[in-house]
């Protein structure tokens, strides 16, 4: 399918944020831990609401909003539903090398394998035991998630595999992604599906409890999420076209906003926020 999802390139900077909060993350599970204390049930975001898509940097909620979605290595918004977002199905480019080089997806020469439009590599979930450690290791973001504060998660590139040659498929993505709906319950997050309208049929099967959609207006798909999901759909646009369709079609329904296709902050000259 088409996933437009834009997440700027971490520095260095950025990744001893990352080191540090999931050293804090480890540091509060061990406090739970020893303290007995359980996790709470998982619940999904509200329908029809005030909603931002801020996974290119945090900055201040606007007025109205309910929902954010941030990344894993930034702090949630306070008072907020907050979604964390993880690369969960490929690695960050040039971060190859913070992988054990089998699980990063090759080909019969060998080579490691791209998606060609964001040059990033394809996590090899061919195996029970590629996609268990694959699963391990996102599931520390996910714990990172949880301790920080966060509501649900959200784990992007479900649709790898039909960008991966063949080399993965449908079936492999959905057994992962149910090891990872595994986790973020065990934590009491909800977990969302990103993208991948074909699947949203399985949704109870995979333990997914929300979608989030980009431009589901724009290729009239959002009907396809809200059959799986009901209201429980939050919608990302990047044209005013889409935007004026998502909320025509199901703007008194579903939490829906617009943004730029850099996700930039406000002060950037390339930011749009727009909403029905």
């Amino acid at each position: 399918m088409h996933s437009l999802r834009r997440r700027p390139y971490r520095t260095l900077g950025a990744a001893l944020a990352a080191v540090a909060l999931l050293v804090g993350a480890a540091q509060i599970n061990s406090s739970r831990a020893s303290a007995g204390a359980e996790a709470p049930s998982a619940a999904p975001p509200p329908a029809h609401a005030g909603f931002d898509y801020q996974i290119g940097g945090a900055y201040e909620p606007p007025d109205g909003v309910r929902i954010v979605t941030r990344d894993h290595t930034d702090r949630p918004a306070d008072g907020l539903y907050n979604i964390c977002y993880v690369n969960a199905f490929q690695a960050q480019p040039g971060a190859e090398d913070s992988w054990d080089p089998d699980l990063l997806l090759r080909n019969e020469a060998g080579e490691v394998v791209y998606d060609e439009d964001w040059h990033e590599a394809f996590l090899d979930l061919r195996t029970a035991d590629k996609r268990r450690r694959v699963a391990a290791k996102v599931g520390r973001w996910i714990d990172s998630c949880a301790s920080q504060g966060y509501d649900a998660v959200e784990p992007d590139n479900y649709d790898s595999y039909d960008r991966s040659g063949k080399l993965l498929t449908a079936t492999q993505a959905q057994q992962y992604i149910r090891l990872l709906s595994e986790q973020a319950h065990r934590r009491g997050l909800a977990i969302g599906q990103k993208n991948t309208p074909q699947l949203a049929g399985e949704r109870e099967a995979n333990g997914l409890d929300f979608a989030v959609a980009e431009e589901c207006g724009e290729y009239e798909e959002c009907d396809a999420y809200t059959r799986a999901f009901g209201d429980r759909v939050v919608v990302i646009e990047y044209r005013s076209a889409g935007l004026r369709k998502a909320c025509d079609g199901w703007g008194d329904r579903l939490s829906i906003v617009r943004r730029d296709l850099g996700v930039t902050t406000p002060g950037d000259e390339a930011y749009v926020r727009q909403t029905c």
